[in-house]
């Protein structure tokens, strides 16, 4: 049982729920995670272990939706927004006792955005942004050891995120009725970061249920106290003339089972729920962002051969709700209530793979 819960555990960890992160498509500023998601090592490495993982994620969203309300005629009549992004994250965890562990993660970005209303409004074109994003440090405990920890653990985590990605990334837009190309900055969607040096607070957790069943479950909340970042975007309203440095949050949770018959393999079932609140917890919450959440049913499978471990996790949107936010709120009247739209995908793909480097033990006969 001991080592179908190591196995578990170590599939589960590779689960990532943002890579993130976080909400699929207008919502989701970029890609993003909590720390913890991205080791979730601690209890199975050995101090002095080290874990690399690579994730990748893909997802295009372009169902517009005000409210939890969709609106279909912008696909039916070919004006909807159409994002693609593919994000790359490259994790490094480290185990310095059995209960703590550090990681740093570093991100990349690939974004397309295919609009009308963005250049002359009658032809549709294609802005790019990619690189480096903003990238995390942090470190993690596992509340239990030895054996309490037999049966399930649970780990805390604190981190940092800095602005090392480009957020005022600029794109070429066709203006006029001639389609001028002009150089402006890029949609928030595919900025690569958001300007701001953000607290992360994660937990993650993992509980046999008997046999080979588990309980899983892990979050994060991002705490970015900068408000706005001085990137221009573009929009017509003078409150949303710059972008905001918003709070980011994701959780999840589900059933895992391991399948005895075919050892390393594993399958997953549960929810989530991620996105971007209207207001942020500490700081001002002015400038344009575009905040909401999605609910989603999230199965996944894995494998592990050795020290390595394949996962993969295909969250499917249930719920989505694109919120009012603190400029549609200052725009509105009694008469007119103002209530700005975004787009989601339907479904999110994130593909882990993970190497688990052991420890050298010194022969006695060296």
């Amino acid at each position: 049982m001991k080592k179908i819960l190591i196995l578990s555990a170590l599939a589960l960890s590779l689960s990532l729920f943002c890579q993130e992160t976080i909400a699929q498509g207008c919502v989701a500023i970029r890609q993003f995670s909590g720390l913890g998601n991205a080791v979730g090592q601690g209890n199975i490495l050995n101090p002095g272990e080290w874990n690399i993982s690579t994730n990748y994620r893909y997802f295009k969203s372009y169902k517009h939706f005000r409210g939890s309300h969709e609106e279909p005629a912008r696909v039916e009549n070919g004006t909807e927004v159409i994002n693609y992004q593919h994000g790359l994250d490259i994790n490094i965890s480290y185990a310095f006792t059995e209960r703590l562990y550090g990681i740093v993660s570093l991100p990349f970005q690939y974004n397309e955005r295919s609009s009308l209303y963005e250049h002359n409004r009658t032809d549709r074109h294609t802005t790019y942004s990619k690189g480096f994003s903003d990238m995390r440090i942090g470190a993690g405990y596992w509340l239990l050891s030895g054996e309490k920890a037999k049966k399930g653990n649970t780990a805390v985590g604190f981190g940092l995120k800095f602005p090392t990605g480009d957020y005022a990334a600029t794109s070429t837009f066709y203006k006029g009725d001639e389609g001028t190309p002009t150089e402006l900055t890029v949609d928030q969607s595919i900025q690569l970061g958001d300007g701001g040096t953000g607290l992360i607070v994660d937990f993650q957790g993992l509980w046999n249920l008997g046999s080979t069943f588990f309980w899983y479950y892990d979050g994060f909340y991002m705490f970015n106290p900068k408000e706005t970042n001085g990137t221009p975007t573009n929009r017509s309203r003078e409150n949303e003339a710059i972008m905001s440095v918003p709070d980011q949050f994701a959780m999840r949770t589900g059933v895992f089972k391991s399948f005895q018959k075919i050892h390393g393999l594993g399958a997953s079932l549960g929810g989530r729920v991620e996105g971007i609140p209207v207001r942020d917890v500490f700081g001002g919450s002015e400038g344009f962002r575009r905040p909401g959440y999605i609910i989603s049913v999230e199965p996944g499978i894995s494998y592990m051969l050795g020290n390595v471990t394949g996962t993969l996790n295909v969250p499917i949107a249930l719920f989505r709700n694109r919120t009012q936010s603190v400029t549609d709120i200052e725009n509105s009247t009694p008469d007119n209530e103002v209530h700005g739209d975004a787009a989601f995908a339907d479904y999110l793909i994130n593909f882990t793979l993970a190497v688990r480097i052991p420890k050298k033990i010194d022969s006695p006969f060296n």
